[in-house]
């Protein structure tokens, strides 16, 4: 794992940091890596123990002696039953390390998100050290980071990462789409998210999901982005989609209303009256799969 430390060293070390970014938490989190600093993975991000002091310190490495028991002619296990007779100094001049599981890569992934200032230059950096020490694109532990940023309401930062995993020709499809432009309405950025919309989906609209759609709807809806809700209805209508809730009619149906459309408000409630009567929803489903039998 020393080649995740060593490209994330060089690539801070070649970054000027900002100076809302906190290069003593950078190391910190370096150190977590280094079986010798008693890396936790259980632990918090704002628990990392920082240190301003660089590895090769000896004052760094005085305290790592004491905290694991190691006097300086102490000998150190070496995890085999051939004990040889070097000294604690010789063999701590060696990286002892141990296999680091995915789940661990993942959870120091997600902890250096966490911890990282609301730098977007910082977050791409540390993102490039960290595809850099992995052979091939870790794919899968970002998304896991994108669902712990989510479930945290963490939108600024999810959106860095987004950004940063498009910019990779990564992650082109629509479930990282939907989660971009949820993130960028909760950071007050409808316009952007209507733009992610007209360039990377809106293109079809025969192949993009009833959840995506009604998401973007609802948008439009509490952004007051009335004629661009109303617009995206009518092509969804014009390509055969018609809509299962009757929730979104009604948002639908507000749009008008507000606009001014009383006429095509009526003809709304008219056209779609089956998702307001029980009744008539059954006999529309029933009629439906009847015809679907005569078809066969």
């Amino acid at each position: 794992m020393y080649r995740v430390v060593g490209a994330l060293r060089r690539s801070h070390a070649s970054h000027v940091i900002s100076r809302d970014y906190s290069l003593a938490s950078f190391w910190g989190l370096i150190e977590r890596f280094k079986i010798g600093a008693g890396y936790d993975s259980n632990k918090a991000a704002n628990n990392v123990v920082q240190s301003k002091l660089p590895t090769h310190s000896p004052v760094n490495k005085d305290v790592e002696h004491k905290q694991h028991g190691f006097g300086k002619d102490q000998k150190r296990y070496d995890g085999t039953n051939n004990q040889d007779q070097r000294t604690n100094n010789e063999l701590l001049s060696k990286p002892v390390v141990r296999n680091i599981s995915a789940d661990e890569k993942r959870k120091f992934l997600i902890n250096m998100l966490f911890d990282l200032k609301d730098s977007k230059e910082s977050v791409y950096v540390t993102l490039d050290a960290w595809v850099a020490s992995e052979p091939t694109f870790p794919l899968a532990s970002l998304r896991e980071a994108l669902v712990v940023l989510e479930k945290h309401k963490q939108w600024h930062r999810l959106i860095q990462v987004i950004e940063w995993i498009l910019s990779k020709g990564r992650g082109n499809t629509m479930g990282t789409y939907k989660l971009l432009i949820k993130a960028l309405e909760k950071e007050n950025r409808a316009e952007e998210a209507h733009r992610i919309w007209e360039t990377k989906i809106g293109h079809n609209l025969r192949y993009v999901s009833w959840p995506l759609c009604d998401l973007m709807l609802s948008i439009y809806h509490r952004n007051n982005m009335l004629d661009q809700l109303v617009k995206l209805f009518r092509s969804l209508e014009s390509c055969g989609r018609r809509p299962r809730r009757k929730s979104l009619i009604l948002i639908v149906a507000d749009a008008y209303e507000i606009l001014g459309l009383s006429e095509e408000k009526d003809k709304l409630f008219t056209d779609y009256s089956y998702l307001f009567d029980k009744s008539k929803e059954n006999k529309r489903i029933y009629n439906k799969s009847k015809e679907a039998k005569k078809g066969d």
